[in-house]
């Protein structure tokens, strides 16, 4: 599933400033998910602790744009 989506603003033609031609944002998992399936595959509890999260479904991982 691909959690990064795209949007195109609008450009007016008068903009004083360099335009932004896409802009992306981040969806969560649990978004797609309507209910909590049975015997969902768990991580352990160290690879929970390092994920935030108990589940791998929804487990959404952060990659920062600049460094």
């Amino acid at each position: 599933m691909h959690q990064e989506k795209a949007w195109f603003p609008y450009v007016g033609p008068c903009d004083p400033c360099p335009p932004i031609r896409m802009k992306t944002f981040s969806t969560p998992p649990q978004l797609y998910i309507q209910f909590q399936p049975m015997n969902l595959p768990q991580f352990s509890p160290q690879e929970a602790l390092r994920h935030g999260t108990l589940w791998p479904a929804l487990f959404s991982p952060y990659e920062p744009k600049c460094q």
